[in-house]
């Protein structure tokens, strides 16, 4: 799989690398490079999902 934006930071993230740092939301997937960013999404899905 190719690398993804993380959707709150923007960074680079590898879904293979980052199987902690994941979120379904809206019946997609979203990864993160940290727990700090995947609890920024969590606190407001709707701001970050596209």
């Amino acid at each position: 799989m190719a690398n993804v934006k993380d959707p709150v930071c923007g960074m680079e993230v590898d879904p293979a690398k980052a199987p902690v740092h994941r979120e379904e939301y809206a019946s997609r997937t979203y990864y993160f490079c940290s727990g700090a960013c995947q609890r920024q999404f969590r606190s407001s899905p709707q701001k970050y999902a596209s």
